[in-house]
């Protein structure tokens, strides 16, 4: 197996024909063999940013697109060694499972033993055993997924890119394969840039997190960096909850004041009612299995969630005090 590469991204902007801007100018580096996840709200650029890497869409004058030591801005998706798997998945209805995972071989002219072997190699490696004379109509949306993961890896490509591969599934099936998909990508080592609007999923799959809004990149880094030191509002909020309180804050208790603190809710505490706290009170307990989510009101009309351990015993109406643990200026 030869080794991975890094993906540079030097002035990659988009400009769409009406002048409108896609894309600003970006800078990023994907490492070898990592896999990096780009995350933001629909519209924001990272289909468009994907599609720039795979060469789909061709980038503004001046962008480089870099495959290790390879300039391949200017070259067609088919020269560039990529393997994509789609929403959509785009699995063949007129073939077999098999045929699916060969196909990219079979237009490479490699003779049909090897690409049977290579196909059932694949079909091994995601867990499919057995279903390579399958019809794609007799699979779930999990077992499509993981054909069209196959597919992509037969050609052993480059570079891996995945757009929001999961987000067909229902909840359960996703939660499942989230895991299912991180552990192969660690295994395979193939450097991957995978789009999603899911923070769960950018923060279970990515080594690494970019994350955009309207065009620009925000920061990058990995789940924990972004989510403990983020570097705008943009990112703490789009990362996990963001609750913001104007109020002071001595020994770590909410009292009367004009500051503006910001903080995440499991970093909140409640606790009995204190005469020298702000007056605080349980509007709704929503239990959730490992945790309870708290709505808590104070008495100026100012509210946040708080999220507790399941064990946590208050009930809607009950008056509270409300401490923090490393809340962050805003």
């Amino acid at each position: 197996m030869t080794d991975p590469v890094a993906i540079t991204l030097s002035r990659c902007a988009k400009t769409w024909p009406d002048g409108s801007r896609a894309l600003e100018p970006i800078d990023l580096q994907v490492r070898g063999g990592e896999t990096l996840a780009l995350l933001g709200p629909s519209g924001c650029g990272k289909t468009t940013l994907l599609r720039l890497i795979c060469g789909l869409e061709q980038a503004d004058a001046g962008a480089s697109i870099r495959f290790g030591d390879d300039e391949v801005s200017q070259l067609p998706p088919e020269a560039r060694g990529v393997g994509v798997v789609f929403q959509s998945y785009a699995l063949f209805p007129n073939m077999s499972v098999a045929q699916n995972v060969a196909y990219g071989l079979r237009v490479r002219d490699m003779p049909a033993a090897a690409r049977d072997r290579r196909a059932r190699e694949l079909l091994a490696l995601v867990r499919l055993d057995g279903f390579a004379e399958r019809r794609i109509d007799q699979l779930s949306g999990g077992q499509r997924q993981r054909v069209a993961l196959a597919r992509a890896l037969a050609i052993e490509p480059r570079v891996l890119l995945l757009d929001e591969p999961l987000t067909a599934l229902d909840a359960k099936l996703r939660e499942h394969l989230r895991v299912e998909l991180a552990q192969m990508l660690r295994q395979l080592r193939v450097t991957t840039v995978i789009v999603t609007h899911d923070q769960d999923e950018a923060m279970m799959l990515g080594d690494r997190i970019a994350v955009m809004s309207a065009g620009h990149l925000e920061q990058v880094g990995t789940a924990e960096a972004l989510y403990r030191a983020p570097a705008s509002d943009f990112v703490a909020e789009f990362l996990g909850t963001l609750c913001r309180v104007r109020a002071g804050l001595r020994d770590g208790l909410l009292v009367p004041g004009d500051d503006a603190l910001a903080f995440r809710p499991h970093e909140a505490r409640l606790d009995a009612p204190r005469a020298d706290a702000l007056p605080a009170r349980v509007l709704a307990r929503f239990f959730l299995g490992g945790s309870v989510r708290y709505e808590i009101g104070l008495d100026d009309g100012q509210r946040f969630p708080v999220v507790a351990p399941a064990h946590s015993g208050h009930a809607a109406g009950d008056p509270v005090s409300v401490a923090l643990a490393g809340p962050r200026p805003s």
